[in-house]
């Protein structure tokens, strides 16, 4: 069985998706419909625009989901899943290709999202740190015990995970975690706080945004990273989306039971390797591969 998935912020890089362009009539007619959804040529800051454009929120979602699923549908024949899930924004590329939303609404919903999650950034000053070399409870138990708000907030792979919160508290964090026997914890170049409570400003904005939008039944159930589960009750599927910006992405839990659901091989679809490199921590022999052009 094929797992699909898609990737998150960060897998951007100058230049993705021109490829794409170039090759295909699908993309061309798929970006100009971006730009005009969007209000703005975001083909022209993911062809021709440096790494610091691509940094912009507003940018980097709709650009991450642009390339995910365009390429989904140039490369239909090889993307055709039996499971997908997407790494926080990615699982709103996985709910496109599995049929759940049109292409139309999916960007919509992530450009909703990227400004929603912008704004609430504004707050409160926030950020992230990523932890190596500990077991999750320990983990969670240091968050737990650290003056304001830290929280556990992504499950990446055994032995790595990301907590997220106020600057003060997640300094805090990670000194805690060095002392407990933490490999690293090192502050992230971001912006906020995400998947933390401090999410919550533009988990209710956005809340509003994926109530008003129509969804079908998925052609395969979508492992979601707020429950981890093989979903396919889409009123089940809408509140996990809503819930996804302040609940844990718990990927390390979601590559697991993909595998056990049956899983045989994965492809991640996007810019990056990130996903594939992740399942290989999880099993060192197990089958990935990327989707690309120069595949068909």
């Amino acid at each position: 069985m094929k797992a699909i998935v898609f990737p998150g912020q960060g897998a951007q890089f100058p230049g993705m998706g021109k490829d794409l362009f170039d090759a295909s009539e699908i993309a061309r007619k798929r970006f100009a419909e971006a730009n005009e959804i969007l209000g703005f040529n975001i083909s022209d800051i993911m062809f021709s625009g440096t790494p610091e454009d691509l940094k912009q929120t507003k940018v980097t979602q709709p650009a991450i989901f642009l390339h995910s699923t365009i390429l989904a549908e140039v490369l239909s024949d090889q993307t055709q899943p039996d499971m997908v899930a997407g790494h926080s924004l990615g699982e709103f590329s996985a709910m496109v290709v599995a049929g759940g939303i049109s292409f139309a609404d999916g960007l919509e919903l992530v450009s909703a999202r990227a400004n929603a999650m912008q704004e609430a950034c504004e707050t409160t000053p926030s950020t992230m740190a990523a932890v190596l070399g500990l077991e999750n409870e320990v983990v969670e138990e240091v968050c737990a015990n650290t003056e304001g708000v830290v929280v556990a907030a992504n499950y990446n792979c055994p032995g790595q995970l990301v907590i997220s919160g106020e600057i003060p508290a997640v300094e805090a964090a990670c000194e805690a975690l060095k002392e407990a026997g933490a490999r690293r914890a090192l502050i992230l170049p971001v912006g906020g706080a995400f998947h933390s409570p401090l999410m919550e400003p533009a988990r209710e904005k956005l809340a509003s945004a994926i109530e008003a939008t129509e969804m079908n039944d998925l052609r395969c159930p979508i492992f979601q990273n707020v429950s981890a589960k093989a979903e396919t009750d889409i009123e089940v599927i809408r509140k996990n989306l809503v819930s996804q910006l302040t609940a844990p992405v718990r990927w390390t839990q979601s590559m697991e039971a993909m595998i056990s659901f049956g899983a045989t091989s994965v492809t991640e679809v996007g810019p990056g390797k990130v996903l594939q490199g992740l399942f290989k921590k999880v099993d060192r022999a197990f089958p990935t591969e990327s989707a690309a052009l120069s595949a068909e």
